[in-house]
């Protein structure tokens, strides 16, 4: 039976194809599932070989404490030069993302206080 290796959601497509290759370069019979139209299944990618898990995962941890370590590094880099994304960055980067943003916030504010609102405003009218 097939065991779940390696969930898709949320990663990169840079990090599926490196990880494809490397469980192909290790020689692990390996398949993927798409969700689907509905998003019912699961993107994943599936060890045929139950007896190959352990190995499969020693390579994968391998994998990503490699990429942590890198990812680390990069943005490390990036705060030494000036570089790293911060939110005044982002806020001048993407003014209309994050206007929109700030206006979705008080409208979900506006409608979760506005039964209280009314509330207040027929106490103080009695």
């Amino acid at each position: 039976m097939a065991t779940l290796l390696f969930r898709l959601a949320n990663v990169t497509e840079e990090e599926v194809w490196e990880v494809r290759r490397l469980l192909d370069e290790h020689g692990f019979d390996t398949y993927e599932t798409q969700a689907g139209f509905w998003r019912l299944g699961v993107d994943a990618i599936w060890l045929r070989d139950p007896a190959q898990l352990e190995a499969a995962r020693e390579v994968l941890e391998r994998y990503q404490a490699g990429r942590q370590a890198r990812a680390q590094q990069e943005h490390a880099a990036r705060v030494a030069q000036g570089n790293a994304p911060t939110l005044w960055r982002r806020l001048w980067q993407h003014p209309v993302q994050m206007l929109l943003v700030v206006l979705a916030v008080l409208a979900i504010l506006a409608l979760t206080l506005a039964p209280f609102l009314g509330l207040i405003e027929r106490i103080g009218s009695d």
